[in-house]
């Protein structure tokens, strides 16, 4: 791991790098990036900064003040395993030319404003963040759409609708894909691939398996990490697995539910709150072993649940995955080793440091920074505000009877619900200047303008199934 620009210019010597690749994440969440040639790389340059046009970046600049500049963070640099030409990536963050003051929406100062202020507060001075980003494996796409058509059109090997034709057999039921061995399991050399990638630019994996899901579906675990280090190791994750499924002839997918009737992706995020070297999430006689400050975090989650769901979840295509049936944690309740409560506890282990919150309503499509940041907010704004979570629920949350089912309330059912509940309740994260009611608005314009109302004045393929003869 490089600390310094010395470490960096000395990392460009040993690799022999021809270029370095400056990247940054954009409002919604994807990585932007362009290159230079080692020729014109020096130190002045991380002081100095590299210009860009805002304007052209999802929620950033309007045209008349698009000039931007990034500043490379050289504790961030890897060599490209990807690229034919060695090639060094160096994430950087975004300011004002003006200024020279860091970018009110720039995600990754956001996440690292979150864990300023959570020293501030003196709850805690370490946030650890864990999470478990599914993904699908495909080997090949198709989807497009017009005035007069609408479609898409998915195929896996392994996909069950395979099993009357003609080949070797062994595919996947739904729900059938928990970690069988191959030959139902067609992937795992594929996953090896990409997890010996992530860890070559310094990302440390514990796991990876075949998911739930047919036709594909995959985790690969990450090692807990503090908040802006794994936004920065979920970014690195994301493109090292679309890129080695291309590679290897597949196209992967971070989309949280791209099949109907299967499970979908979601990305449950471990948290914990550690001071001084030792956590604070844990008491021996509690519930589950949580100690007041776990249980109030808890209760900022649940309570802000809605909201949360606006960067969490943060697609359209979300709520197709946060539906009952399917082990989408859509009941907002607490419980430990359950998993169809939004806040689950682990119980594998009874160390006081594995213990931890799990957020279960997180999906892969979101911005990760903001994500977390967000999480962070609403835990500490539950300890601070001392939120109760209520009593924990130790049943499966699908099965309860309807006297019992009407008491727990459930997630909001689409974005455009989720938004609204942003927008009426973000106190909590403008908190230290956390998020800014810039970032918020920026956020919720582009969510409504290029997501909610495309869909929503779109015709649906499967409405012509309801209603054409109608």
């Amino acid at each position: 791991m490089t600390e310094t620009v010395k470490d960096v210019m000395a990392l460009i010597k040993e690799h022999k790098i021809k270029m370095v690749d400056f990247r940054f994440t954009d409002l919604p969440g994807t990585w932007q990036h362009f290159s230079m040639s080692t020729r014109h790389v020096d130190e002045d340059l991380f002081d100095e900064g590299l210009g860009f046009d805002g304007s052209s970046v999802r929620g950033f600049q309007e045209i008349q003040e698009s000039d931007m500049i990034l500043i490379p963070d050289p504790t961030t640099a890897f060599v490209d395993p990807i690229f034919e030409v060695p090639t060094l990536v160096v994430m950087c963050d975004v300011y004002d030319p003006v200024t020279r003051q860091p970018y009110s929406r720039d995600p990754r100062y956001v996440a690292k404003k979150a864990e300023a202020y959570l020293k501030k507060t003196g709850i805690a001075d370490t946030a650890y963040f864990g999470p478990e980003a599914e993904f699908f494996v495909f080997d090949t796409v198709r989807y497009g759409g017009g005035t007069n058509a609408s479609f898409y059109e998915i195929d896996s090997a392994e996909g069950w609708w395979n099993s009357d034709k003609p080949g070797m057999g062994a595919q996947i039921p739904p729900k059938r894909g928990y970690f069988p061995a191959p030959p139902a399991d067609t992937q795992q050399d594929v996953r090896s691939k990409m997890v010996l990638a992530l860890e070559a630019v310094g990302v440390n994996v514990e796991v990876h398996h075949h998911e739930v899901g047919t036709a594909g579906q995959a985790e690969i675990d990450l090692r807990f990490d503090t908040l802006t280090r794994m936004a920065d190791s979920i970014m690195i994750y994301k493109y090292i697995i679309k890129n080695i499924a291309r590679q290897n002839g597949h196209t992967a997918t971070f989309m949280p539910k791209p099949l109907f009737g299967d499970n979908g992706s979601g990305m449950h995020t471990h948290q914990s709150l550690w001071k001084g070297g030792d956590t604070v999430m844990y008491d021996e006689s509690g519930y589950a072993g949580l100690s007041d400050i776990a249980r109030y975090y808890i209760g900022g989650l649940l309570k802000h649940a809605p909201a949360l769901l606006a960067l969490a979840a943060p697609t359209t295509n979300s709520y197709k995955r946060l539906v009952p049936g399917y082990e989408a944690p859509i009941n907002l309740v607490y419980s430990q080793r359950n998993r169809s409560a939004i806040c689950r506890i682990p119980m594998y282990s009874g160390s006081p440091k594995t213990k931890r919150v799990e957020f279960r309503a997180p999906d892969p499509s979101c911005n990760p920074y903001l994500c977390f940041a967000a999480l962070l907010m609403a835990g500490l704004d539950g300890v601070q505000k001392q939120i109760d979570p209520g009593e924990p629920i130790d049943k499966d949350l699908y099965d309860l009877p309807p006297e019992e089912a009407v008491k727990v309330l459930n997630t909001p059912g689409s974005l455009a619900d989720v938004l609204d509940a942003l927008e009426t309740d973000h106190e909590f994260l403008l908190q230290g200047d956390v998020f800014t009611p810039d970032i918020l608005e920026a956020y919720l314009a582009y969510k409504r303008e290029a997501e909610v109302d495309p869909i929503r004045l779109r015709p649906h393929p499967h409405e012509f199934t309801l209603y054409f003869d109608i």
